[in-house]
């Protein structure tokens, strides 16, 4: 198995990804729209890696273009990153998220079964499990009741997986369920750059470190959690990075629909994380405590003991190298890919 087809690439997690099949010998294939990347990213990759990166600009909905791709290399497996990804914008534009995220993975699976290709790696989440509050989550949980169109999009996809699989048995599917990305490559080149106020709490907080947002809004502070913050589980794309290699190496044992959680299984509170990067920074990082948002839970921290027995993957960085990583990137881009 080395040619892997990656819609999304050039993305946050797509970038940190394709850098590492690179290194391990993979030829990675992007296909990014960039609505939510920079096409910097692609020359950046070429540059950290050493090598050529073939990538196409299309959306993954452009059914016709796929079939172009699909007949213009012979791709053995996919990892599938496209999808907006934004909760708050998708609750003020749910029509656009599904119309987005289901059609687009539709399409792509649509092109995979005409090409006889069906290894697939989906980017999932950790919201599957909805509002419960019952920590760690393991895979056998329920999904639940999740309360926003992004996080509902993941739940629908999975069972579109499900059900595929129940109908054609060849098919070769895993779903990783992500916690809380954090971190960026240690050469300080790529990294998290969301699109306008950041919806997650580390390029948050360093935006607030480099002086481009003026207060991190901690939503919260009376949950039953040590200082009344709500807690998460982080983990270092680089590993999540990894847990992609390892998936698309699994392909190899059998076929099956399987599902693993990726989380370091330790929690961090909003105000730990406020913490952490104020000593790595050096920076007093100011912030404002507003009232809870709607949906969120007390904790979320993972339990990962299925990637690691079956395959073979553990968080490896701690969430100082997490925090230091995060800081290098926003102060080597302090406007992300736009200097």
């Amino acid at each position: 198995m080395k040619t892997i087809l990656v819609p999304g690439g050039a993305g946050y997690i797509g970038s940190h990804t394709v850098l590492d099949l690179i290194k391990k010998g993979f030829n990675p294939i992007i296909v990014d729209d960039f609505s939510n990347s920079s096409k910097k990213v692609i020359t950046i990759l070429e540059e950290l890696s050493g090598e050529k990166i073939n990538f196409y600009e299309m959306d993954i909905k452009n059914k016709e273009g796929l079939r172009k791709i699909f007949r213009e290399n012979k791709i053995d497996a996919v990892i599938n990153f496209a999808g907006f990804k934004a909760v708050g914008e998708s609750v003020e534009k749910p029509l656009m998220y599904y119309e987005n995220n289901l059609f687009g993975m539709i399409t792509l699976l649509e092109v995979m079964k005409e090409f006889n290709v069906k290894n697939i790696v989906f980017s999932s989440s950790a919201t599957v499990y909805g509002v419960s509050e019952k920590v760690p989550f393991v895979e056998t949980d329920p999904m639940g009741e999740v309360t926003n169109p992004y996080g509902r999009t993941k739940v629908i996809i999975e069972h579109i997986l499900m059900d595929l699989a129940k109908s054609d048995n060849t098919w070769n599917i895993i779903a990783l369920r992500y916690f809380n990305p954090l971190g960026a490559h240690e050469s300080g080149r790529i990294g998290e750059d969301p699109n306008g106020i950041p919806n997650n709490l580390s390029p948050y907080i360093t935006q607030v470190a480099v002086g481009k947002l003026d207060y991190v809004r901690v939503f919260g502070d009376d949950y039953e959690t040590k200082d009344g913050t709500g807690v998460r589980d982080y983990i270092h794309v680089l590993d999540l990075a990894l847990g992609h290699i390892k998936a698309i190496k699994k392909f190899e044992d059998s076929k099956a629909v399987r599902i693993y959680n990726l989380g370091t299984g330790e929690g961090y509170s909003v105000l730990d994380m406020i913490k952490n990067f104020e000593e790595v920074t050096g920076k007093k990082i100011k912030y404002v405590v507003t009232p809870r948002r709607s949906g969120d839970i007390a904790e979320c921290y993972a339990d990962s003991t299925k990637a690691k027995e079956e395959l073979g993957w553990e968080a490896k960085y701690g969430i100082r190298e997490m925090c230091e990583d995060s800081w290098r990137w926003q102060l080597n881009n302090p406007n992300g890919y736009e200097d």
